[in-house]
């Protein structure tokens, strides 16, 4: 193989690594976004740097019964904050969050409330998929045939 060669397959090598690592980031993206969402409602345990979500106070759950919900669903009323997040993907960028205010506070605590986090988290669970999906597209890029 000459150096022309060579410098063809290194291009056609190229580019369909980064069509695929494209492809498998839209669909880990995706499960982020929808591991995000099935977060809401149930006690999250510790991962990564993220601690395990403290138990709702006595006086949130009586509010919750008051106001007609469920005595101890975390995060979970109406639904608004889990149908509030959303992944949006450019490229090989993207970003998987909630514009809701609520889930700000969630997701870092205030002075009131212990953090809840569950996009931090939903991020830390797909990290080895993403790793081993941009992996595997560059050894696939890298097959001749």
């Amino acid at each position: 193989m000459d150096l022309d060669m060579f410098a063809r397959e290194m291009s056609f090598a190229s580019a369909k690594i980064a069509a695929e690592i494209e492809i498998g980031f839209h669909i880990i993206v995706k499960e982020i976004e929808e591991t995000a969402k099935e977060e809401i409602g149930v006690y999250q345990p510790a991962v990564g740097p993220f601690e395990a979500w403290a138990p709702l106070a006595e006086s949130t759950k009586a509010d919750r019964v008051r106001s007609g919900y469920t005595e101890d669903d975390p995060l979970l009323r109406s639904g608004e904050l889990k149908n509030s997040i959303e992944s949006e993907v450019v490229g090989l960028a993207a970003i998987v969050g909630t514009k809701s205010e609520i889930g700000l506070w969630q997701e870092v605590g205030t002075d009131r409330i212990p953090p809840r986090p569950f996009i931090g988290p939903a991020y830390v669970r797909k990290i080895d998929p993403l790793m081993n999906a941009i992996g595997l597209a560059i050894t696939n890029g890298f097959k001749a045939y």
